[in-house]
């Protein structure tokens, strides 16, 4: 079948729009992490629990009353917002670790197979599917530390895809390749891919015709969206011998013509968006910043891993507003909801806390959060280091950061969607809460 002129120029113009609020991961393309929906600030009850054979990683998104999203288990679903009933579900040959955006009546979904696919909205066929170089995570020898020192490992932390943003009728992605992609949204015709030195898992954002997005190299891209380009280039911190505190995992936020994205090595950067000059950079005691920062009212929301916690910063300044000690790292990026910000942690627990306060409003915790089988968590919900991190020779740690997931992790962003709180668990379950 082939569409006239007229009709793809109509296409065209439809998915140069902005995406509905809450389409596409961090709910725009300039990904602000604001919903469109206010989140509730008593916890009333589970709506509903929609099971995958694995672990969920991505976000969830919205349209069209339903909520459609990834699993480990290969395949992108769509589920029914009000009753949790599935309205289809498409496989692929990998994990499905990227968060859908949905633009134009298509699905695009990121998979570890290699492909990026357009899906149907209404029934999830396949309509196309764009094969990239192949997938990896990112590994380097001696990685955190690990042994023998001369072994080159996989990084067990690099658990995300990333997600596509669509805009200007293009779809942009970042591969494991280490290329981002720019591909036409309507028939999956390559536009552009960019190179960098190494592995692209953050998730780009676009604004007024830039597409910035970090690598695992320590540098932050800004390219731009018709040619592909590069318009300037940040360095951030490297770390040569153990390769712990580098690389972009945080996709970036861009408002008011500023970027704000958090690094591995230790920092979030706020950077003005037309030249990459550095305006200010809040450091974390070394502690990776791994989720992508919320802006809200002059604000600027975040989490850390290692030092668990939950920090405001002045927007302009980064001078500090609050900081909150919430007991387990944090990969999920933090959702600003009306007056509520919504925490997502590795120990299985979602909080909501008020925006102005940073006070705990309600928490949410998983079955398996509550089981702590193997005593992963400590009576406080921490986790149980010395119980977990026995060695650090192979593939200890893989099965470390595996027995951490098994207590229900929310490495899932909270999508808020006419008051209902939805988000993925490693245990497998997508939980709608109200």
């Amino acid at each position: 079948m082939t569409c006239s002129a007229p009709i793809v120029a109509l296409l065209a113009a439809a998915l140069s729009l902005p995406a509905a609020a809450q389409s596409m991961f961090r709910g725009d393309p300039a990904h602000s992490g604001v919903a469109a929906a206010n989140a509730p600030r008593q916890f009333h009850r589970l709506k509903w629990v929609f099971p995958t054979g694995q672990r969920i990683v991505a976000s969830p998104t919205a349209h069209g009353g339903a909520i459609v999203f990834g699993s480990d288990d290969g395949g992108v679903y769509a589920v029914d917002a009000v009753t949790g009933r599935q309205r289809w579900m498409q496989g692929t040959d990998g994990p499905v670790s990227s968060t859908p955006a949905i633009a134009g009546g298509r699905v695009y979904a990121l998979s570890y197979d290699g492909h990026l696919y357009a899906l149907d909205e209404r029934s999830g066929e396949v309509l196309w599917k764009f094969a990239t170089e192949g997938e990896r995570r990112f590994e380097a020898r001696g990685l955190h530390g690990l042994r023998p020192r001369t072994q080159t490992f996989a990084d067990m932390f690099d658990v995300y895809l990333s997600s596509p943003v669509v805009a200007d009728g293009a779809v942009f992605f970042g591969s494991g390749d280490g290329h981002l992609y720019a591909v036409d949204a309507v028939t999956g015709a390559l536009r552009w891919r960019f190179r960098t030195g190494d592995v692209v898992h953050a998730s780009p954002a676009f604004a007024d015709g830039v597409v910035y997005a970090g690598s695992w190299d320590g540098r932050f891209y800004a390219v731009d969206a018709k040619s592909g380009q590069q318009r300037w280039m940040f360095q951030a911190g490297v770390d040569p011998m153990i390769h712990n505190q580098q690389g972009f995992q945080s996709s970036p936020a861009i408002v008011n013509g500023v970027v704000y994205t958090g690094c591995r090595d230790g920092h979030v950067y706020a950077l003005d968006a037309r030249s990459g000059e550095e305006r200010w950079r809040v450091a974390t005691d070394a502690s990776w910043v791994n989720a992508s920062p919320a802006v809200s009212d002059g604000r600027v929301y975040f989490g850390t891993s290692d030092s668990s916690l939950y920090r405001v910063v002045d927007a302009a300044s980064g001078q500090p507003l609050q900081q909150h000690d919430v007991l387990a790292y944090m990969f999920a990026s933090p959702t600003v909801a009306g007056d509520v910000v919504l925490l997502g942690m590795l120990n299985g627990v979602l909080q909501a806390r008020d925006k102005a306060s940073g006070s705990l409003l309600w928490e949410f915790q998983t079955e398996a959060s509550r089981a702590n089988r193997g005593w992963v968590l400590t009576a406080d919900r921490r986790f149980n280091a010395p119980m977990i991190f026995v060695s650090n020779w192979h593939e200890a740690t893989d099965v470390a950061q595996d027995r951490q997931a098994s207590v229900g992790s929310f490495f899932s962003t909270p999508l808020v969607v006419a008051g209902v709180v939805y988000v993925g668990s490693a245990d497998g379950n997508l939980y709608a809460i109200e």
